[in-house]
């Protein structure tokens, strides 16, 4: 078929001719269109024509338009009438910065296309929006500006939601909210309450990570592995202070649990489910007891340690206490060596190998006391103060050894490099393991000569008899242990939940009764105006002074503030009920809303938020608020999110210096040729890298550019089709020009198909399908003509195409992780459409049209209305929508044609090959049903040979296949070959 290249448009469209109704089969069939107006004829593509159309698709106004026409709507037309089919779909909600960056705009666009998709399929689709607005860096920011915070956070807040309107996204703003606004932060408080009633909110002194900086306590979770500050980046200090602890402990079981439950389906990503595991840390073991010989020193009889593996119990070398042990404490009072030692301690990483070693004390390993253990094994161990020992797992002290476990080995090593490292299992029972090896041996396997009587059996089972032994003399006992700690919640600054707790010297600590509810942060405007550091609340003697709501005497309120993790725990159960004053969200609500249906986030949340969430979730939906009979509730699995989509990061292009290594700005690289990036400077070729998004690495992009350069909707296509949801993409606006030139070859069709013809008046015709159109084609079309039989092979390629694609596409939207690959779908069916459409009958074309359209609805929903508009100008002039209300459409579904005899290809590409070499392909009849073997061989070479290209490029160059040794047929004939 001809091409006319469009060299200023980049892209090359086929010449289509007059479109022609065959029969009066296929003229029912348009007619029967879902819009019925006056037909209008299709007219011939041209260079000019197509040069026109292109220049009125101006996509950002496009967005406007249909921005401002999606607001107009009335509230009753924004959800689906049928709300028994309910989907619940959320995005993680954002921090209020002020800046919508390329990570806001990929999560928000994934929850839109897939809510959207949903929307289309029938559903009655939540997909709310609101701000995790409490927090350290609003505080901060207000104190580095002078400003309240209340008032950076509103701003911030105002800007964000215009820049995520500018997405295109169909947000209910109805239900949104702010955990800073007192109507949200109530609901809290009244949570934790509940918690408090139950005894899982406790007020304890502990020692807690403080940072010097933020001047705020951090839970264990927000401490880095080098004992930095998560936000702040400072060393964390050890302190003891009095503070306040969720019992998240009193879950782990059915947080295990449920693990299992999240697991099925793939609903949750498995890397997230092993961090969720990890966490939780749920171990078997055995406390031992190691008896101590101390000298002049009056000293526990013994230290008890944790182990997993008591198995290794013969190769213990040494014990290490945490800087918090009882024995450590009180050798500080009489060691002034040891308590400098202590001091430094809060200065050093966790894994630092530094240890003292504790001169007054040996310990001896419990095995020692039995006839058959090895001499090495009885000798007295030294004791150490080691910072890799955590002082409130297990019993703050560990067994050390160094042949088993990483750590051990590297302090051993550092501290006895001349001393053998003991190794009493190995992997195999003929396996030679000598103190020449260098790296522990950590897995299960064979008791060696240095486990004495128990060489050559099991290290599991060794390890099961010898806590019986022990136990049975009193020297152990088989436990269980949690890595999960105590969720510390009390953070000594002003922005945040205020803890509804009054102090009182006789009644103690008191909850403020439920009408006295919220406690509302006072205004410090003087503190925020001198630019002051601290907590403002402890200073503020009218607010913190108050009466006991027991014996109405005096006290004090409590100073401390939420983790901002409590309010991101139940944010998503608000979402259903933002508007009920009396409770956090009615139980009828919750029963018929709840769990999420779809989460989508990114994996940094996979162990904090998403455990704090689900510890929430499960206390809540067991408690009065939601159920009548608690053991019931209790006996169900309780989930906040059935399936959870952790999408990966958006990297910048990033140039830099290859001689010095220096990131450049962008005013400082020459992009003449984009291939070849130049610095200005030097004219030395640039290191082009992606890189995480940072203002230190020049590589920022602002989305809200991109969207008013481009639209909205080639920036979401673009991004979903730049990397699967799950895997980092690197972001390069220049490659948009593809996406939009997709959407102008789109809108090109449409316009040119333009509305359709009047209804006819006959029944049948009206009734008429793209399958009845077929069906009846087959029964009564003679397809002897040969424009007929054109016309006929273009509707069945397409409409099979089609289907192909509704099938897999509906599979990706679903799936999600694939959003990348409904693009690439759209746009190969965009092209045979395009292919086919100068040949093909109009009824299939406008029916093909439709479904591309509807498919493309949820990824770029602007330009999908648009050229629905122009397919059903009706709907566009009532003001309608295709995702709303009555002009809503449904997403397309398979229509079974993909069956029909009549709808499988009547010809079919053949590659031949000499041996083994394609030397061409031809297009030959499909195969008659029930050809095998020879016969369909005997078919297939006399349909190839019949061919022009075969008689030119084989006979007529000396090749003769009728003398083949052998021949090959692959795939019912789509590949030949003839081995001669």
């Amino acid at each position: 078929m001809p091409l006319i290249h469009t060299r200023s448009i980049g892209r090359s469209l086929p010449k289509l001719g007059t479109l022609r109704v065959k029969s009066s089969l296929a003229h029912g069939l348009v007619a029967a269109s879902s819009c019925c107006l006056p037909r209008v004829t299709v007219r011939a593509f041209s260079a000019t024509s197509h040069i026109f159309a292109q220049a009125k698709l101006d996509l950002p106004s496009l967005d406007s338009k249909w921005r401002e026409r999606w607001a107009s709507l009335p509230d009753s037309a924004r959800k689906s009438q049928n709300s028994a089919n309910g989907k619940y779909i959320l995005p993680m909600f954002p921090y209020p910065s002020g800046y919508l960056h390329l990570g806001h705009l990929r999560v928000y666009t994934i929850a839109d296309v897939v809510a959207r998709f949903h929307s289309l399929q029938g559903s009655d689709v939540l997909l709310p929006m609101g701000w995790d607005a409490f927090g350290l860096p609003a505080e901060n920011a207000a104190i580095e500006r002078g400003i309240n915070p209340a008032a950076w956070t509103r701003a911030n807040i105002a800007k964000m939601k215009e820049q995520l309107d500018l997405m295109n996204g169909s947000w209910d703003w109805s239900c949104e909210l702010s955990t800073c606004d007192p109507g949200f932060y109530k609901h809290t408080q009244k949570i934790f309450l509940k918690l408090h009633e139950q005894g899982l909110a406790y007020q304890a002194e502990a020692e807690v990570n403080y940072d010097p900086i933020d001047k705020t306590v951090l839970a264990n979770e927000q401490v880095d592995a080098n004992g930095c500050s998560w936000r702040s980046g400072a060393k964390v200090e050890k302190r003891k202070l009095k503070q306040w602890f969720l019992r998240i402990s009193e879950f782990r079981e059915s947080l295990l649990q449920g693990l299992d439950v999240l697991a099925k389906n793939d609903a949750w990503p498995e890397r997230v489910l092993a961090m969720q595991k990890n966490w939780l840390g749920k171990s078997t073991g055995a406390t031992v007891k190691f008896p101590v010989m101390a000298f002049n020193h009056d000293m526990h009889s013994a230290i008890e340690v944790y182990t997993s593996r008591p198995d290794t119990l013969f190769g213990v070398q040494y014990l290490a206490l945490a800087s918090t042990h009882p024995v450590v404490a009180k050798l500080a009072e009489r060691d002034p060596e040891l308590q400098a030692f202590l001091d430094t301690l809060p200065g050093l990483p966790p894994d630092s190998k530094v240890g003292y070693l504790l001169p007054h004390i040996r310990a001896i390993n419990p095995l020692a006391y039995h006839d058959e253990t090895p001499d090495a094994t009885k000798r007295s161990i030294p004791v150490y103060v080691a910072p890799y020992v955590i002082g409130d797992y297990g019993e703050g002290a560990v067994m050390g050894v160094p042949g088993h476990d990483v750590r051990d080995h590297a302090f051993w090593t550092t501290h006895h490099s001349d001393e053998p490292v003991r190794y009493v299992l190995a992997a195999s029972e003929d396996e030679s393991t000598t103190a020449m090896q260098n790296e522990p041996y950590i897995d299960h396997g064979v008791m060696t000569e240095h486990s004495g009587p128990y060489k050559g059996k099991s290290s599991k089972e060794t390890g099961e008899m010898l806590v019986s032994m022990l136990q049975e003399a009193g020297l152990a006992e088989p436990v269980e242990k949690w890595r999960l700690r105590d969720w510390l919640i009390s953070r000594q600054r002003y922005w945040g939940t205020p803890i509804p707790i009054v102090h009182c010297d006789s009644c103690g600590a008191v909850p403020v009764p439920d009408e006295q509810l919220p406690v509302v942060l006072p205004e410090v405007d003087e503190h925020w105006a001198g630019k002051k550091t601290g907590n403002p609340l402890e200073t503020l003697d009218d607010w913190v002074n108050t009466s006991c709501p027991k014996c109405s005497g005096p006290a004090k309120r409590d100073t401390d503030t939420m983790d901002t993790f409590v309010d991101s725990s139940w944010y998503y159960m608000r979402f259903i009920d933002a508007h009920n004053e009396e409770a956090p969200f009615s139980a009828d609500k919750a029963k018929s809303m709840l769990p999420v249906d779809l989460y989508i986030g990114g994996i940094e949340h996979a162990i904090l938020h998403l455990l704090y969430a689900r510890f929430i979730y499960k206390f809540l939906m067991t408690s009065s608020l939601v159920s009548g009979e608690a053991e019931e509730a209790a006996d169900k699995v309780h989930e906040p999110f059935r399936r959870l989509i952790t999408q990966g990061m958006v990297h910048g292009k990033t140039y830099a210096d290859p001689s010095t290594g220096r990131f450049l700005k962008p005013d400082e690289v020459d992009l003449g040729d984009p291939l070849e990036p130049k610095i200005i400077s030097t004219g030395e070729r640039a290191t082009v890298t992606y890189e995480k998004m940072s203002k230190s690495k020049h590589n920022g992009v602002d989305p809200t550019d991109v969207i008013a350069r481009h639209g909205a909707d080639a920036t979401r296509a673009h991004m979903l089709f730049q990397a699967p949801v799950s895997e980092i993409l690197d972001w390069d606006s220049d490659k948009i020009v593809g996406v939009t030139r997709w959407l102008g070859r789109v809108h090109d069709l449409v316009i040119r198909l333009g509305p359709p013809p009047p209804p006819p008046s006959s029944t049948a015709q009206a009734d008429a399908t793209p399958r009845s159109y077929f069906e009846r084609a087959v029964a009564g079309e003679n397809l002897d003509n040969m424009s007929a039989q054109a016309s006929w092979d273009a509707d069945t390629a397409v409409w099979r195409e089609v289907q192909q694609t509704i099938a897999s596409v509906t599979a990706s939207y679903e799936r999600v992780y694939a959003l990348n690959t409904v693009v690439s779908d759209l746009m190969g069916l965009t092209n045979t459409i395009q292919d086919k459409a100068g040949v093909m009958s109009e009824g299939i074309l406008r029916h093909a049209v439709s479904a591309l359209v509807r498919m493309m609805a949820p990824i770029t929903p602007a330009f999908a209305e648009e050229c629905w508009s122009l397919l059903q100008p009706k709907q566009g002039d009532s003001g309608g929508s295709m995702f709303r209300g009555e002009g809503r459409v449904s997403f397309p579904v398979v229509d079974g044609t993909l069956e029909l005899a009549a709808l499988q290809p009547r010809k079919q590409v053949c590659a031949v090959q000499v041996n083994g070499k394609v030397r061409l392909s031809v297009d030959i009849p499909t195969p008659p049903a029930g050809l095998t073997g020879e016969q369909l061989k005997e078919w297939i070479v006399g349909e190839i040979m019949k061919t022009e290209e075969a008689k030119t490029r084989l006979a007529g160059r000396g090749v003769d296949v009728s003398r083949a040794k052998k021949v090959i047929v692959i795939k019912n004939g789509k590949l030949v070959n003839f081995v001669l």
